[in-house]
């Protein structure tokens, strides 16, 4: 297993980056790619995961060893695949899943896309009580309520990713299309418009 990758950041796309290592290019699955945004043509450290099926191989990588282990844990429950662990770490706050889980919240965690009743309840009989040792050492609750102000105008560059991003991870354009009067108040890098996409729509 590839632990992790040292490189610096190549190309960024809605689904993935490009980690340029000596010359070799590793297309790279994370939650959210804009967050390296900052980081383009820099050199980064990612944690990876190998997932490996009869058709697929793919990277998937992670800014902290926490997420990519909660994320290999969640592939390990019926009913989620990659597309949808992504998807529930991209919102970039693990310790609230993780807490939902404890709490047996299927509230919450039927929000995320593709997380119906009954593989909310999947997650609760597989990790509740396997994951209280990830709450130590993961990032603080990132949701603030926000004020709903209607701005109507044309979407940025940035927002236009954002959107783009957001549907990567499987949110549909109804429910995006519900969030993107609240984006437009501010003007944000993409990163933080995915980061305050993803706030609202877990509400």
């Amino acid at each position: 297993m590839i632990e992790f990758i040292n490189g610096k950041v190549d190309f960024i796309s809605p689904e993935f980056i490009v980690v340029d290592v000596s010359g070799v290019g590793y297309q790279i699955y994370t939650p959210n790619p804009f967050l390296f945004q900052k980081d383009l043509g820099q050199t980064i450290k990612i944690f990876t995961f190998q997932y490996v099926r009869e058709d697929v191989i793919a990277l998937y990588g992670f800014e902290t060893r926490q997420e990519r282990t909660l994320f290999t844990k969640l592939l390990n429950v019926s009913g989620i695949g990659p597309k949808g662990a992504m998807a529930i770490l991209a919102a970039g706050q693990p310790d609230a899943v993780v807490q939902a889980i404890e709490d047996e919240n299927e509230k919450f965690l039927v929000k995320f896309p593709g997380v119906g009743k009954k593989t909310a309840r999947q997650m609760i009989l597989d990790l509740k009580g396997k994951l209280n040792d990830l709450l130590l050492d993961l990032m603080p609750d990132l949701f603030e309520p926000e004020k709903v102000v209607i701005n109507s105008g044309k979407y940025s560059h940035d927002l236009e990713e954002a959107i783009e991003a957001l549907k990567v991870l499987g949110y549909a354009e109804k429910e995006i299309t519900k969030v993107i009067p609240q984006l437009q108040q501010e003007q944000l890098p993409t990163d933080q418009y995915i980061k305050k996409a993803l706030q609202l729509l877990l509400r």
